[in-house]
C-alpha cells in the first residue's frame, strides 16, 4: 500500500521532531567511544545495538525539548516554523511519540548494554530535558548544564563494552564538553538576534560578542589538551597526535582571524563550520588511533 502524500508529510515532520542533526552528529561520538573501547573484541550485535538503543534516547529528550520550547520557538526566525509551534502534530502527538522512544530505548539499553550505560541514558535524558530546558530560561550558564548531556553519548559508547567508567571514558567527556562550549558558543554569536528576540540570555546577549570570542578561544585550547591526553596515557599513536594537534591549531587560528565585533556573525559561522571538520576528524581518529601507529 502506497503512502499518501499527506502521509508522507507526518512521517517527515515526526522525524524531523526528533532533530536528525543532534542525532546524526552524536552518532559519531558514539561510535568513537565504542571503537575506543573495543580493543581486543568487536561485536555487531552490541554495536548495532547500542547505536539504535542511544539515538531513541536522544530522539526522545529532542521531541520531550520541542514541547517544551513551543513558545520559545514561536518567537524565533530559525523555529517559528516547527510542527508544535504551527499546529501540524498536537502538543498530546508529540508526548505520546515522545514517551514512545523513551520506553523503547531504554528497554534496548537495559537489555543489551549495562546498568551503567542505562544510568549514563537516564542523567543525559534529564539533564537535556529537565534540567538544561529550564536552565536556558534563567541563565548564561545553561550552556555548560546541556554541555553534560552531549557529552555523554560517547562515554555511553564506551561503557556499553566495558560496563565501568575508566579513564579514556573521562577524557571523552572532556574533550566532548570543551568542544561543545566552543561550537555552542559560535551559535549564540551567529544566532544572537534569534536568542534576543526570543528573551533568552545567552552569553552572546548577555555578555556581548568580545567576552564570547574569549571564551570561544579558551575553550579549544582546552579541547587541544584534553584530546593529546589520549596520546599520553597511550590510547592512540603518533599519527593521532599529527592530526588532532594540526586541526586543533588550524582551529584556533580561525578563532583568532578577523575577530572584529562588525563581522562576528561570519567570525563565528567560519569556526563554527571549522568545529564540524574538528570533531570529524577526533571521532575518526580516537576510533582508530591505537591501530594506525
Amino acid at each position: 500500500m502506497l503512502l499518501t502524500d499527506h502521509a508522507k508529510k507526518q512521517i517527515k515532520e515526526y522525524y524531523q521532531l526528533t532533530k536528525p542533526g543532534i542525532i546524526y552528529g552524536n552518532t559519531l561520538s558514539i561510535i568513537a567511544g565504542f571503537l575506543l573501547a573495543s580493543t581486543h573484541h568487536f561485536s555487531p550485535t552490541l554495536f548495532a545495538g547500542t547505536l539504535i538503543s542511544i539515538c531513541l534516547v536522544m530522539a526522545s529528550g529532542c521531541v520531550f525539548n520541542n514541547v517544551l520550547d513551543r513558545k520559545i520557538d514561536g518567537r524565533m526566525n530559525r523555529t517559528k516554523t516547527r510542527a508544535i509551534v504551527s499546529g501540524k502534530i498536537s502538543v498530546k502527538n508529540a508526548l505520546i511519540y515522545a514517551t514512545i522512544l523513551t520506553l523503547l530505548g531504554f528497554y534496548l539499553l537495559m537489555h543489551i548494554t549495562n546498568d551503567v550505560t542505562v544510568l549514563l541514558g537516564l542523567i543525559a535524558l534529564v539533564d537535556y530535558v529537565l534540567i538544561y530546558g529550564l536552565a536556558k530560561r534563567k541563565t548564561i550558564r545553561s550552556t555548560e548544564i546541556g554541555a553534560i548531556a552531549g557529552s555523554l553519548p560517547p562515554v555511553a559508547g564506551f561503557t556499553a563494552v566495558t560496563g565501568s567508567i575508566t579513564t579514556p571514558a573521562i577524557l571523552l567527556f572532556l574533550a566532548l564538553t570543551a568542544w561543545q562550549m566552543a561550537h555552542f558558543y559560535s551559535i549564540a554569536l551567529f544566532r544572537q538576534n534569534d536568542y534576543l528576540s526570543a528573551g533568552l540570555p545567552v552569553i552572546s546577549v548577555k555578555r556581548g560578542v568580545r567576552p564570547t570570542q574569549k571564551l570561544i578561544r579558551m575553550y579549544i585550547g582546552i579541547f587541544f589538551v584534553a584530546v593529546l591526553l589520549f596520546s599520553v596515557f597511550s590510547y592512540t599513536g603518533t599519527i593521532y597526535t599529527v592530526a588532532l594537534t594540526v586541526v586543533s591549531v588550524w582551529w584556533y587560528l580561525k578563532a583568532l582571524k578577523n575577530a572584529s565585533i562588525r563581522d562576528s556573525e561570519k567570525w563565528a559561522r567560519t569556526v563554527f563550520k571549522a568545529s564540524l571538520i574538528v570533531l570529524l576528524t577526533f571521532c575518526f581518529f580516537v576510533s582508530f588511533g591505537r591501530h594506525l601507529g
